[in-house]
């Protein structure tokens, strides 16, 4: 098998005035960086986690949701050019996420799902190779099987606590405020 391998040194100076020094190794379009670990899938789900979790409704339904610019560059800019294909599972359908995930290049979506675990299943039986972040206890028919595989598991800083006690990663930033960016850095950084 070839092997397309490099290694960079990195210094990164963290928010708090404190030198982090890492090494990050890409081989074949998967990245092991700050998490230690080869992941191909970014799992996401949508209210609550992309958006702030809030729904505005007209009469003839839902009329908007909002996400954040932040997220869309992590995704676009930082998760797909390291390999990590980006996949959105919710259990809402909306033209709203249809038209965000086309802006931003995302074309695994699957909604309407209320069996998160078995759609992750037909993506992926390696589990290991799956981050996943959610915020409310409909994810974690996800988040503990790919915890307990081996993969990574991260929340918003305002998701529900049985979450963040699964959770790899709590953002500092809540859901639809950058909390994606920040677990895509984690990953890839």
């Amino acid at each position: 098998m070839e092997r397309n391998e490099f290694s960079c040194l990195t210094i990164v100076m963290h928010r708090t005035r404190k030198v982090r020094l890492y090494i990050g190794l890409l081989v074949k379009e998967n990245v092991i960086g700050m998490a230690n670990r080869i992941i191909k899938y970014l799992v996401m789900d949508v209210d609550g986690t992309l958006t702030d979790g809030k729904i505005y409704m007209g009469q003839n339904g839902e009329v908007m949701k909002t996400f954040d610019i932040k997220d869309g560059c992590g995704i676009k800019d930082i998760a797909a050019p390291a390999g990590i294909v980006p996949v959105i599972i919710t259990a809402r359908e909306s033209d709203i996420v249809l038209n965000r995930c086309k802006e931003i290049g995302i074309t695994n979506i699957y909604q309407g799902v209320k069996n998160k675990i078995s759609k992750l299943k037909e993506i992926t039986e390696d589990l290991s190779i799956v981050a996943y972040i959610g915020d409310d206890i409909m994810d974690l028919q996800c988040m503990n099987p790919v915890k307990t595989a081996g993969g990574l598991v991260g929340c918003p800083n305002d998701a529900v606590t049985s979450v963040k006690e699964v959770a790899d990663y709590i953002a500092n930033k809540n859901g639809g405020c950058g909390a994606v960016r920040e677990f895509i850095e984690w990953i890839v950084y």
